[in-house]
């Protein structure tokens, strides 16, 4: 498959040379009307170019955008910036993909620029019409104008549809908007959930990767790496789903792999609720001289959950959730059930390995907390299936050398310890693992610059999670992959006997074995046996087991298929 990538990228090398640049500014879009940019031109934003509302502005697969360096106008920083009611449909392929970068950047040229080139030009900014929770109804982009209507965000519709954004990489970003004011590399602000993102990667931005203020848009399959500040930053009442993110940190910058905020105040509603699911964060290194403050920083009221995720390598700390003297923070959120971080693994903090905030601790006490101890913090951590293991991932690297692998081992914690039940909702895919990428490969392959730059191995194919490891929805009595069934054993929950019935789509050599929920194996229900093609069932005295909830998975070669017992 990466031959083929290769390919496909030189053909479109070869056609960019003959393209012509247009030069686009602020008065060459307006609203009402639609435009199509095309793949056979390159596209230069001069300036602050705002696409008004009732506009629509398509963009075929394979066209490049790039910011100008220097604007002709006043403007700090060129910028594409999507009004409220204007829409945006960049649909790219992962042949094709569609690239906002730098004036400076040679999309042909692999080697012109690299990870640590940032700010080179302002970013993309949609703007939509959700619900936000701040001091007013409606705000503005900090950095932009205060006057300026068109950079205006927030109302009352939640499913407010501002477009499509699929396979879209945003390069080297991040300049200055007004002084002290850096644009994130995509700053979503109040958009609804009728919007589409998916396959989307930012990275070498110099703020935030990703930043959402309030709204209810969702997020799958997102790459930020490299950026100055945080990966992905919420605020004011984001409420939308993610699944599959990664966020790989560099060693020289890089602060909160997420930094996430509730309200304006703290006990404004909505506050920021997202579920997110299958997260790998992976930060700047223990020892790096980036900030890489910690992996969440949970502040200013924020509910939400995380889940099925993994948490690497960052020089500080694994988790602070904001506890202050007074008023309604997050820590309280926490002790009320409203924010929970669940089944996920933690590996590898510069300020410790103890799941506490003492000496040897990955949290982060606040300054002046009620609970300086983080026993309510300890406790949830603890109740909700948290381990500190290894994720085993199989290269981490923040060279452009080939070493990054985030695919966790088949054969360790990320597919064998208990995983979170997901939601009951056509937006996430169940799967089997932990993180963002399953051990068939990773959707990150060909079309990001974190593969055209070398960073990531060549030779990990590219994967979509379609065809990886999954389990069916929770309403569902079985799992299934490539032809191999696994239903739920019966009866369930069981006091004593119960038993276990699978099918082989041809003979194999399958093993099936019992894990508690710290993912422990208890039980080898059936060590490795070749079996022929055809179904089985395997009977298992369950008396002994202590009262609890249990995983059994079902081995045969790369196919792994779990499902949960229940003794009581």
């Amino acid at each position: 498959m990466q031959k083929v990538f290769t390919l496909l990228f030189l053909i479109a090398g070869l056609a960019l040379q003959a393209q012509t640049e247009v030069v686009v500014t602020d008065a060459d879009l307006q609203g009402g009307q639609t435009y199509t940019w095309t793949n056979d031109h390159v596209y230069v934003l001069d300036g602050f170019v705002y696409l008004e509302e009732g506009g629509v502005l398509n963009i075929e697969p394979g066209t490049v955008i790039k910011g100008k360096e220097v604007p002709s106008s006043n403007d700090l920083a060129s910028t594409l910036i999507i009004s409220r009611g204007a829409k945006i449909y960049a649909e790219g392929t992962a042949d094709q993909p569609i690239i906002f970068t730098a004036e400076l950047d040679d999309v042909n040229d692999p080697s012109d620029l690299g990870p640590t080139d940032r700010g080179l030009w302002g970013g993309l900014i949609i703007l939509g019409k959700g619900v936000i929770a701040d001091e007013t109804p409606e705000e503005g982009v900090e950095g932009l104008p205060a006057d300026e209507l068109r950079a205006r965000y927030g109302g009352n519709d939640d499913h407010d549809n501002s477009g499509v954004l699929r396979y879209v990489s945003i390069r080297h970003g991040g300049a200055e908007l007004s002084p002290g004011n850096e644009i994130n590399g995509l700053t979503l602000g109040a958009v609804g959930d009728g919007t589409v993102i998916e396959y989307v990667e930012v990275i070498a931005n110099q703020d935030d990767g990703i930043e959402l203020f309030g709204g209810t848009v969702n997020l799958k399959y997102v790459a930020v790496s490299f950026c100055g500040d945080d990966s992905f930053d919420y605020d004011t009442g984001w409420r939308g789903k993610g699944q599959f993110w990664l966020s790989l940190q560099g060693w020289d910058e890089g602060d909160n792999g997420g930094e996430h905020d509730g309200a304006k105040p703290d006990d404004n509603e909505p506050t920021s609720n997202p579920l997110i699911y299958n997260a790998t964060f992976i930060g700047s290194g223990i020892g790096a001289p980036a900030k890489n403050e910690h992996a969440l920083l949970m502040r200013d009221g924020t509910a939400g959950t995380y889940a099925n995720s993994i948490f690497t390598d960052f020089a500080n700390y694994a988790l602070q959730v904001e506890d202050r003297a007074s008023g309604l923070d997050s820590y309280q959120r926490l002790e009320m059930g409203q924010l929970k971080v669940r089944n996920n693994l933690w590996w590898n903090f510069g300020e410790g390995t103890e799941a506490n905030c003492g000496d040897n601790g990955i949290f982060k006490a606040t300054d002046d907390a009620n609970d300086p101890n983080c026993q309510s913090l300890v406790d949830s951590f603890q109740v909700w299936n948290n381990l500190i293991t290894d994720p085993e991932l199989q290269g981490i690297s923040r060279a452009t050398d080939g070493g990054f692998d985030p695919r966790a081992d088949v054969n360790g914690p990320a597919y064998a310890s208990p995983a979170a039940d997901y939601p009951a909702d056509a937006f996430y895919t169940p799967v089997l693992f932990k993180g963002a990428f399953c051990s068939e490969g990773v959707w990150i392959q060909g079309w990001t610059a974190l593969a055209q730059y070398g960073v990531l191995d060549a030779a990990v194919p590219f994967n979509d999670t379609q065809a990886c490891e999954s389990v069916t929805g929770t309403d569902e009595l079985f799992a299934e992959h490539d032809g191999f069934v696994l239903a739920q054993n019966a009866p369930n929950p069981v006091a004593d006997r119960t038993d276990f019935h699978f099918t082989l789509p041809a003979t194999a050599t399958v093993s099936l074995k019992l894990y508690d929920q710290q993912g422990r194996q208890v039980a080898e229900i059936l060590p490795a046996t070749r079996l022929a093609a055809g179904p089985h069932r395997i009977g298992f005295d369950a008396g002994r087991l202590p009262a609890g909830t249990y995983t059994y998975t079902l081995e045969a070669g790369r196919v792994r298929l779990s499902r949960q017992l229940v003794k009581f």
